[in-house]
Order: structure tokens, then C-alpha cells, then sequence
């Protein structure tokens, strides 16, 4: 019998409330909103963190094939990507308390985000795959891995190392990009059970702002103004195309949505501060629905998660 495996997709929900922590933390700045809410927002995606992580590996060492499988599995497969992602975005939540341990997490956050970006990449190019496992699940590694490495990089002041992950990540995008929309127009409609995933076609260039803006704080230059706009006009197509995307039932892979708003939020509410008008202008509805979409996502996973339903 196949054990009940928490999936690395849960990560997702780290991405999404550390996410949010980090908005707050600008909003406190910027409109003197209680700090207190940021820093219970970082210290719940850290306890989420820390749960999902220990589970993970313990069940690693269990099951070995079953997590083998996880990782080979053609849509799937990019997933455990995640488990770097979520570590190297807890550094931006430790380093104002510990510069120490926000090294750490970013010797390990990097070391598994190279370990399996090169091990996931290298098969991808050895080919035998079917067009339709073409899924934005295959930005994680390549693209998503390197724009956080790049952010956390940022943070601890190694401006010069983040840009070499930058610039992996926004080619390893670029040429992702037009294989994944070629799929998604050209075969049959994706599964209702994969559409959530399309959450993470929506995140690139807001994750890619937020790394640039790290790399570069306090800039509002007119590259960071592309990246944000084409951030904000997927949202926009997400919420065109609303119905079709939520014909699944309420599922923990909703929240692949929440690591491109939370990084369109971080990055508005930067852009805001740096003097952007458009920024300025659109900062609080922004912020509103990012609060709304997580708070609601949040809800409905605490609520699973009581019940036992979760998995």
C-alpha cells in the first residue's frame, strides 16, 4: 500500500504566507502598519517551514521509492524544488535577527537548489517526455529556484553573486516561457486537477522583480516598471479566466497562486517606496487582494487540516 506522502507542492504554502510576512513589513514602513502582523506572519510560514521540511525527510528516509517517484514524475518532478525555495525565502524572515542563521539557511538553500536543479535539468534534456508534461511545474527549478537564490543573496549584501543567479534564472525563463504557452494553446485543455499549477506560470516576472530589487533597492528603473507591468497584466489574465481555472475543488495546490501575488505585492509596495507613481497609485489595492486571496486560502487549508483532509 502506497503511504500518505506529504507532496513537496505543500511548500507552496510557506512561499505564500512568507510571502505576505514581507509585504506587511514593507506596509509598516510605508503606511505605519502594526509590525507585529509581519512578524506573526514570518514566525507561522517558519513553523509551516519547519513542520513540512522535518516531515519531508523523515518520510524521505521511510520511503525512499515512493519520494523517488515524486521526483521523476513528468508534471510532478519539479516540485521538491520547492523545499530550496522555501528555505532560501526564510532567510529574507531570520536575517533581521540572526545574520548567522540566515547564512545558514542560504548554505542550504543554495546547495539543494543546485543539487537538484542540475539533477532535475540534465534529464529534462535526455528527452522521452510527452508534450502534453509540458506544465509550468518546470519553471521551479531553473527559474523560481535562481530569482529567490538571487533575492536571498541580495539581502546578505553579495550583490555581485546574486546576479550570476539572476541572470540563469531570467534566460532559463525566457526559454521556458514559449514551450509552456505553445502547450497550453495548441493541445487539449489542461486537467481541472492541474490548473492550480498555472498559479506558477504567473509568477516569474514578480519574483524576478523581487530579486532585481534586492539586488538593487530603492531603484525604480524602467526594466523593474517592464517586469512589474508584465506581473501585474498575468494577474490580470488569472483573473480573466477565473471560472475556468477554479473548476477544481478547494486543494492545497491553490496555493501555487500565492507565490506570484505575494512577489507582485513585495515588489508594488518597493516600487512604491522608491517613488514610483503607477506604484504608489496601485500599492493599497494590491495589497488588499493579496491579503483577501491568502486569508481565504488559509482559512480553507486550516479548515482541511482539522478535519484530517489535508492529504
Amino acid at each position: 500500500m502506497t503511504p500518505k506522502l506529504v507532496p513537496a507542492s505543500f511548500f507552496g504554502m510557506v512561499l505564500g504566507l512568507s510571502g505576505l510576512g514581507q509585504a506587511w513589513r514593507l506596509a509598516a514602513g510605508y503606511w505605519g502598519l502594526p509590525g507585529l502582523v509581519a512578524e506573526t506572519l514570518l514566525t507561522l510560514a517558519g513553523l509551516v517551514w519547519l513542520s513540512l521540511l522535518l516531515r519531508y525527510l523523515w518520510q524521505a528516509l521511510r520511503h525512499p521509492q515512493a519520494r523517488l517517484a515524486e521526483w521523476q514524475h513528468p508534471v510532478q518532478g519539479g516540485t521538491p524544488a520547492l523545499l530550496g525555495i522555501a528555505t532560501l525565502l526564510m532567510v529574507l524572515a531570520i536575517l533581521p535577527y540572526s545574520r548567522s542563521l540566515a547564512w545558514c539557511l542560504t548554505a542550504l538553500g543554495l546547495g539543494w537548489h543546485l543539487a537538484f536543479a542540475l539533477w532535475h535539468t540534465g534529464t529534462l534534456w535526455q528527452g522521452r517526455r510527452q508534450s502534453q508534461d509540458t506544465a509550468p511545474t518546470l519553471y521551479l527549478p531553473t527559474v523560481a529556484g535562481n530569482f529567490t537564490s538571487a533575492a536571498a543573496l541580495g539581502a546578505l549584501g553579495q550583490h555581485q553573486w546574486g546576479w550570476l543567479f539572476l541572470g540563469a534564472g531570467v534566460f532559463s525563463w525566457l526559454a521556458l516561457e514559449s514551450p509552456i504557452l505553445q502547450r497550453l494553446w495548441q493541445a487539449e485543455d489542461l486537467p481541472a486537477a492541474q490548473r492550480p499549477l498555472l498559479g506558477i506560470q504567473f509568477a516569474p516576472p514578480a519574483v524576478c522583480l523581487m530579486a532585481s530589487l534586492m539586488l538593487q533597492p530603492g531603484q525604480a528603473t524602467p526594466w523593474l516598471l517592464m517586469l512589474w507591468g508584465y506581473a501585474l497584466f498575468q494577474l490580470l489574465l488569472g483573473l480573466r479566466l477565473w471560472r475556468w481555472l477554479g473548476t477544481q475543488r478547494f486543494a492545497p495546490s491553490y496555493w501555487a497562486y500565492t507565490f506570484g501575488i505575494a512577489a507582485t505585492t513585495v515588489g508594488t509596495l518597493k516600487l512604491a517606496q522608491a517613488g514610483a507613481a503607477p506604484a504608489q497609485a496601485l500599492a493599497l489595492p494590491v495589497f488588499l487582494a493579496a491579503n483577501g486571496f491568502i486569508g481565504y486560502l488559509s482559512l480553507r487549508t486550516g479548515y482541511r487540516l482539522l478535519r484530517g483532509r489535508l492529504l
